[in-house]
């Protein structure tokens, strides 16, 4: 791989698992889209935790609105400030026996209430909290402010933000392996990688191991150092 400025692009997701992390300290500049359409099936506003040995499909309640809007015309709902004080509830007992409980707890608290309803802002800060706990100084840039044509799709987007961003390395989630080409971006003096999650397991108190929780489920069973080694825990193909 060269030494080139190291870019990769994901959408803003709440308490993503631990393979978001590693993609965002894998890189130099990590984009954040901010002007991509919010989606049901997505992960903008819901993850997973463990509760009770199993796990655990938590949302923040939006405010109605249309479908087509981008996340960060998006809006937490006015009754969000309920749903936030049940999900903080049932984050304290699903992790309250967890070691690192309270070192972390206050953390995902802050995150929890900060006083934003703005989905994309309110993604943001919680991104930005997290990275500044486990160390992670990454160059953090939103998508609408970078000068390109935002009306592209697919590769072509890719290629014209790596290319204002002066990166000839592009990194993306595995699951990317059926979209991109790595001649296409070879053909534009890009270099493509995909990122692949070694396989990370730890103890969940007393539970058989369920993976691919929130980073909330790491932060708890996990020390700082120990959260720091699994952003290494990949591998680039």
């Amino acid at each position: 791989m060269n030494s080139g400025n190291k870019v990769a692009i994901m959408q803003p997701y709440l308490f993503p698992y631990i393979g978001y992390w590693q993609l965002i300290n894998a890189v130099d500049i990590f984009v954040i889209y901010d002007n991509i359409q919010y989606t049901k099936k997505g992960w903008f506003n819901r993850n997973r935790i463990l509760m009770n040995g199993k796990d655990m499909l938590f949302s923040l309640p939006l405010k109605k609105d249309s479908d087509y809007l981008d996340v960060h015309e998006r809006y937490l709902s006015e009754s969000a400030g309920q749903a936030i004080k049940k999900l903080e509830a049932q984050i304290q007992a699903a992790y309250r026996k967890a070691p690192f409980f309270d070192e972390i707890f206050p953390l995902i608290k802050e995150c929890l209430h900060y006083d934003e309803k703005n989905l994309f802002k309110y993604i943001y800060h919680s991104i930005e909290l997290i990275n500044d706990y486990v160390g992670i100084d990454t160059n953090i840039i939103v998508s609408s402010g970078i000068n390109i044509d935002h009306d592209l799709k697919s590769d072509k987007k890719v290629l014209s933000i790596c290319k204002e961003m002066k990166s000839d390395i592009y990194i993306n989630p595995i699951g990317g392996l059926d979209l991109y080409d790595k001649s296409i971006f070879s053909d534009h003096g890009i270099e493509l990688f995909f990122i692949k999650s070694r396989e990370i397991i730890y103890p969940q108190l007393t539970n058989e191991f369920i993976p691919s929780l929130s980073i909330i489920d790491v932060l708890m069973f996990n020390s700082k150092d120990k959260v720091k080694k699994y952003l290494d825990e990949y591998d680039l193909v």
